[in-house]
């Protein structure tokens, strides 16, 4: 019999920057067990579930997305909303310690890169017969939830259940619904508009709670790609967020604080997402910078905050230049989240108890926990499968954290490659740029299109400049040049370096010109040039006379 190889050695390599084993290739057994499984759902597979197959239920995804894990249904009746979200029953599918369950949590995520994806279940599971396509019945787990006009989820069901979604639907043709501009849009979708519409309202509502509760916002940047049938980038461009994207978030995140909340209630063993408080070192190092913009970010002795006191300082900085860059040093001073078998709460959502159940074609936590679910409604969560998930979780979820951080750096370096990729067939283009980073070393800023480089200070005119660490500033002592965190620049790509993503640049002759850093220079240079020739012209005088006095 073949064997198929696996792709277990480190690979510190172009891709990925990562010495951790990143597994990209299934095993036979994996794969074969894939092979054995149905390609459609059957009646006696659908026997016993919520039959929600005559509503009208469809997903809203990236315009790439193939592998469809949740959809979302709502309807609205005397002040309550009903909103479904129906997500995809893998767990039918992928059995406690078979092959595909195994390979799943080695892998813990699936790892997403702007060309491809190295997914955490084979194609066949995750494109089709657990994705939630358009037209065909697929077996979900449901949470459907009674809202009121207050955002207040007064009841809730989870459920097993069998969907049929009505549209593969994109975040881009949701918004240009909501933004009534394309008539073939809204045409080719009448079914769905009036429900969109509703969907946007019942959105507003859910976000407004949040932000009251003290949930943070940020506003960070995304970049978004177009590459060709090879991989290679022909285009890249700042990501915008729409009203449709927000709409999804907002569902997913009632549906996991609902399933989290019952099962923490119901003391079970369960696998929890959370998120510790901020750094108070950190916390008070941004309290300081943002001081200098006369913003006050409320903090307690021991550099504490809240997370309205926190948003409430974003919020200052909204619509502000500085806006993207003092959120990312917000989630720098943040801890990292991560999953555990207590349920301690997560900061960045104001929420005390949350998880992760909408995604269990892409992330293991999810998949497990669905198990768990599947088993209580089963009446099969009995003393022994209790005592089994105690033993076995604990494991689960620290590995499901260690692995997800390890996609999300293999994520980040190659996003930086392609960057630079792209980048390399730009050099000695000028662009506009905004100051992202501010070091002893230099300043980085980043253009519009998210190409971000480094200065080195050793490229500024000028000669003595000095960091300061609480105004994240570079200043030039003679001139009075200086550089901060979300100022404008012209910038020039100056160089490229395929093998580390790293970008050098230089600021443009034209903002050097106008901003009028040469003149200082010179003027400055100028004078020290004077001042050094008066002195050496003296010294020479003053050895003269002593070489006559002997």
């Amino acid at each position: 019999m073949k064997k198929i190889k696996v792709n277990n050695k480190p690979m510190r390599n172009k891709e990925t920057g990562n010495e951790q084993s990143l597994p990209e290739v299934f095993d036979e057994s994996t794969l074969e067990e894939a092979l054995m499984l149905p390609d459609s759902v059957n009646e006696e597979e659908m026997a016993g579930r919520l039959d929600l197959r005559d509503r009208l239920v469809f997903t809203i995804d990236g315009d790439h997305t193939r592998d469809f894990d949740d959809a979302v249904s709502l309807s609205y009746e005397n002040g309550i909303y009903t909103l479904g979200v129906h997500i995809a029953d893998v767990s039918h599918y992928v059995k406690e310690d078979s092959a595909l369950d195994r390979e799943a949590l080695k892998r813990g995520t699936s790892v997403y890169f702007p060309h491809r994806v190295i997914p955490m279940l084979p194609e066949k599971l995750s494109n089709g017969i657990c994705s939630l396509n358009e037209g065909v019945d697929r077996l979900t787990l449901s949470c459907i939830m009674k809202i009121n006009r207050a955002g207040e989820i007064v009841e809730h069901l989870i459920v097993n259940s069998v969907i049929r979604s009505a549209h593969r639907m994109t975040y881009n043709e949701v918004q240009k619904i909501l933004d009534a501009s394309t008539p073939r849009i809204m045409l080719k979708y009448r079914d769905t508009v009036p429900t969109i519409f509703r969907m946007r309202e019942l959105k507003e509502i859910l976000r407004q709670r949040r932000m009251e509760k003290g949930a943070l916002e940020f506003d960070t940047v995304e970049s978004e790609f177009t590459v060709d049938e090879n991989g290679r980038v022909t285009g890249l461009k700042r990501a915008v967020r729409n009203e449709a994207t927000d709409l999804i978030e907002e569902f997913m995140i009632a549906a996991n604080v609902t399933v989290a909340a019952e099962f923490c209630e119901k003391g079970l063993p369960f696998v929890y997402r959370v998120h510790g408080k901020p750094d108070p070192d950190k916390i008070r190092s941004l309290s300081r910078v943002v001081k200098t913009d006369g913003v006050y970010l409320k903090t307690v002795k021991n550099g504490k905050v809240s997370p309205k006191d926190l948003q409430r300082m974003l919020d200052a900085y909204r619509g502000k230049p500085e806006m993207s860059f003092i959120s990312v040093m917000t989630l720098r001073a943040m801890q990292h989240a991560g999953y555990s078998t207590e349920s301690t709460g997560h900061f960045g959502l104001a929420e005390e108890m949350y998880c992760h159940f909408t995604s269990p074609i892409r992330r293991y936590p999810d998949l497990q926990i669905h198990r768990i679910i599947k088993e209580h409604l089963a009446g099969r969560l009995k003393l022994r499968r209790i005592g089994h998930y105690k033993r076995i979780l604990p494991g689960v979820a620290e590995k499901a954290s260690l692995y997800e951080r390890r996609a999300e750096e293999a994520e980040r370096f190659n996003v930086k490659l392609k960057k630079c990729e792209y980048a390399s067939s730009r050099i000695g283009e000028e662009s506009e740029g905004v100051i992202s980073g501010i070091a002893p070393f230099g300043i980085y800023v980043m253009r519009p299109d998210t190409v971000e480089g480094m200065i080195h200070i050793s490229r500024i005119p000028g000669s003595h400049y000095h960091f300061d660490e609480d105004r994240l500033e570079l200043r030039e002592r003679r001139t009075g040049a200086v550089f901060r965190l979300g100022q404008e620049v012209n910038v020039v790509i100056d160089r490229c370096d395929i093998e580390t993503g790293n970008i050098d640049m230089s600021l443009s002759q034209k903002y050097v010109d106008e901003s009028g850093l040469v003149k200082k220079g010179r003027k400055k240079a100028e004078k020290n040039a004077a001042a050094g020739k008066k002195e050496k012209n003296g010294v020479k005088r003053k050895r003269s006379g002593k070489a006559g006095r002997k």
